[in-house]
């Protein structure tokens, strides 16, 4: 089943009849027209017609949307966001239009309409043709705009250079938001984004400013030379939570890097059974 697909019926299942009927009609003339202005009028009015109460999903709901498209998590999407990317969606036969449409939607968009266009990256056909649109998003001030991108969103693991994967963790950091919901994480580390962490890390302990203990997931599988040292420091006068996660970092790497768990037992023992999503509920 397609995403679009699924959309269509989890929307369905959630709408009150006058919603239904609005969105089941807007989508049709979308569709059939081909036409921007039908896509502008219908995106703009989804808030309004749909709500912006949140997509109840089930556990089988999100295994249905990660089978038609890998990677795929909608689990904090609204309702309006949802309606949103189905209406883009129908010009999915048509890459080139909903390409060129959803530019301009995107230029002329409000805070709700981009976050919503920015989940649906990963379901646009032609995926390469959005990294620009992407990355330009990401300049952003807005949070809740560059969380729909960064957070619970394949498109920039699968689709960004490494430079732009790295710029996209650091600012991560760099805004206040969590690193854990970024898929992709692990996979896309690189001795590079490690250095330029332990470089953040430094300018931010030079200001007397906390390091979120979530960076050192990044850094330890890369750790090497001075970026050593960093992880040390860390274990020896980090807070508990910021030594529990140096021990998940080094989870499975090899020497020099795991001789630094060596000694410490009890911090391994500790970490055994924790996940990075925890361990913002960790004292």
């Amino acid at each position: 089943m397609s995403p679009r697909t699924l959309l269509a019926r989890w929307l369905a299942e959630q709408l009150p009849i006058e919603a239904r009927t609005w969105l089941e009609t807007w989508d049709a003339r979308v569709q059939s027209s081909g036409r921007e202005v039908d896509l502008y009028v219908a995106v703009s009015l989804a808030a309004r017609k749909v709500g912006k109460a949140d997509l109840e999903l089930s556990d089988a709901d999100l295994r249905e949307a990660r089978t038609s498209r890998p990677g795929w998590d909608p689990r904090t999407w609204s309702l309006d966001q949802a309606a949103r990317v189905l209406l883009v969606l129908a010009l999915q036969d048509d890459p080139a239009r909903l390409a060129r449409y959803l530019e301009q939607l995107c230029n002329t968009a409000d805070v709700s309409e981009l976050a919503a266009f920015y989940r649906g990256l990963p379901l646009y056909p032609d995926q390469p043709r959005y990294v620009a649109r992407a990355t330009e998003g990401l300049r952003t001030n807005m949070k809740n705009v560059f969380e729909a991108i960064a957070h619970r969103n394949p498109y920039p693991s699968e689709q960004f250079s490494e430079a732009a994967w790295n710029q996209m963790v650091l600012k991560t950091l760099f805004v206040g938001s969590p690193l854990w919901p970024i898929v992709g994480l692990d996979r896309r580390g690189n001795p590079k984004l490690a250095r330029m962490l332990c470089e953040y890390a430094h300018e931010r302990w030079s200001a007397g400013r906390a390091v979120s203990p979530e960076l050192w997931r990044c850094v330890g599988p890369h750790a090497s030379g001075s970026m050593l040292s960093d992880l040390d420091r860390v274990l020896i006068n980090g807070t508990e939570r910021e030594r529990l996660a140096v021990a998940l970092s080094l989870r499975g790497v090899s020497e020099p890097a795991a001789k630094l768990l060596h000694a410490n037992p009890g911090l391994v023992a500790a970490s055994r059974g924790l996940s990075w999503e925890r361990l913002v509920d960790v004292a």
